[in-house]
């Protein structure tokens, strides 16, 4: 089967031959395992690693010049070394200088999604036919935390719901005016989109479920909608303990779980299988907070076909729950796959 092939039968539920393979890390993981390898390029390793590589498109930016440092919105950012590798973090928040809705009506403008051509979207499937294609979706939340600063976000929902309502319906007009133009550059070709908002922490949700229903759910339904419309899957990001909204997001339509956090609370794997197995396919469960960041070759090896066989051969994915850090072992990684190609053949 090639990589789409396998996964659109797990999508169907039909039967790979094979158990798909997905890989998620950092520039600095992904080079320290080429090393490891001797690949000397990403498909290289992808290819020995049998990953059944996801292909996203997206559009190109051509509205007004950016500063260097800068997105779109005017959030600028800042290169914070972690010690085995850098993040792009946020350090100017525009909209926090502002204190009521009308000041930001007034004072700030908005992205349009004329400023990105689509045009050439045809063109970057060409040679990757035989892959999944990711394209369109939203997470709008995880930018309106840039425009305001995460704190000033959280506080909103309660001192100034007017003002979080306002910029959603932005953001969200945004994502869904460009996911459309994909769908209407490429009909029938994207195989599902990534419709995302992180709600957990470690031990429970950073929302009440009260506001997940009020500012976030409605706008994603839409998203949802206009997906399955096209004839696309969704893909729902939502990292750490969301146990408690996973029933309101599986009967708002998502189709794929990522990343299935299981060491967070309430996320045990049997659980989520006896709960939602007929109803989503999981992506993800290979833990980075323990195994493949400190556990040995041994556990990670246990890990995967634990994976395997409590989330089910007829609904799963495998791949790490978050972007693979540099201070896990090549070899961890390494192990990860060998031993998702050896044990989850069918």
């Amino acid at each position: 089967m090639t990589s789409k092939e396998r996964w659109l039968a797990v999508l169907n539920r039909e039967k790979p031959d094979r158990i798909p393979m997905d890989f998620w890390g950092t520039y600095e993981a992904t080079n320290k395992v080429m090393r490891h390898m001797g690949c000397g390029s990403d498909e290289e390793m992808f290819e020995r690693l049998h990953v059944d590589k996801v292909v996203g498109v997206g559009p190109k930016y051509v509205g007004p010049p950016v500063p260097e440092g800068e997105d779109v919105f005017g959030c600028r950012f800042k290169g914070v070394n972690y010690g085995t590798g850098v993040y792009s973090e946020c350090v100017y928040h525009p909209l926090a200088q502002y204190e009521t809705l009308d000041e930001i009506e007034a004072g700030y403008a908005w992205p349009s999604p004329d400023w990105y051509d689509h045009s050439d979207i045809p063109g970057q499937l060409a040679g990757r036919e035989d892959r999944p294609i990711m394209g369109g979706g939203s997470e709008p939340f995880n930018a309106y935390n840039k425009l305001r600063g995460q704190e000033q976000a959280f506080m909103d929902l309660i001192l100034h719901p007017d003002i979080v309502h306002f910029c959603l319906d932005k953001l969200f007009d945004l994502a869904y005016e460009s996911t459309r133009r994909i769908y209407e550059q490429i009909p029938g070709k994207v195989t599902f989109s990534y419709v995302a908002e992180d709600m957990g922490s470690q031990e429970s949700l950073l929302f009440s479920p009260a506001q997940i229903h009020e500012f976030l759910i409605p706008r994603m339904k839409r998203m949802i909608d206009l997906a399955h419309q096209a004839g696309v899957l969704v893909f729902h990001h939502n990292d750490g303990a969301i146990a408690q909204i996973l029933p309101a997001m599986v009967e708002a339509g998502i189709d794929i779980l990522n990343p299935v956090q299981w060491r967070c609370k309430g996320m045990d794997r049997k659980s989520l299988k006896r709960d939602f197995g007929g109803k989503i396919i999981f992506h993800g469960g290979m833990d980075n907070q323990y195994t493949l960041a400190f556990g040995s070759v041994d556990e990670v090896r246990q890990e995967v076909r634990d994976n395997i066989d409590l989330l089910g051969r007829d609904g799963y994915i495998l791949a790490p729950c978050h972007g693979l850090q540099a201070i896990s072992p090549p070899e961890n990684i390494v192990a990860m796959y060998e031993t998702g190609r050896e044990y989850g053949e069918f």
